[in-house]
């Protein structure tokens, strides 16, 4: 009888366990996302969230942030778990959209996760991070 109550009491705890690791495994996180490199507190700070499918196309979440103090915080809430990248860019003039200039470069200041060193448009690779079994900090630096 006392071997049948250890073995019971030994699948209890063991699929207990298992519930409590799938359930933080499919439990929704943050991500939040640091600028302290803003040139000036004009304007905004709009960032995307995207995932490699959609990637600079349709954003998964997007937000943005007034600049204080020459730095800019916002935090992307209910994410699952995945591979995602962050864009944004210092909207100074608060035109909802990155200036050009005529030859492609870009007049306003932008970065990207992970800060990759790249010249053109973003890649998903370089800048792609995975949200698992914990929120994300991350600061991009434009």
């Amino acid at each position: 009888m006392k071997v049948f109550t250890a073995i019971f009491a030994f699948v209890v705890v063991f699929q207990t366990s298992m519930y409590t690791a799938k359930k933080t495994n499919t439990e929704k996180r943050t991500i939040t996302v640091l600028v302290t490199n803003v040139s000036s507190d004009k304007g905004t700070v709009s960032y995307a969230l995207y995932d490699k499918e959609n990637f600079m196309k349709v954003p998964v979440q997007a937000k943005s942030s007034s600049p204080k103090g020459k730095k800019s915080t916002v935090v992307f809430t209910d994410i699952e778990s995945g591979n995602y990248a962050i864009i944004c860019f210092h909207d100074e003039n608060n035109n909802d959209k990155i200036d050009f200039q005529p030859n492609g470069m870009p007049l306003e200041d932008y970065g990207v996760s992970n800060n990759p060193m790249s010249f053109g448009p973003p890649n998903f690779d370089e800048a792609q991070f995975e949200v698992s079994d914990k929120n994300v900090t991350l600061e991009i630096k434009f």
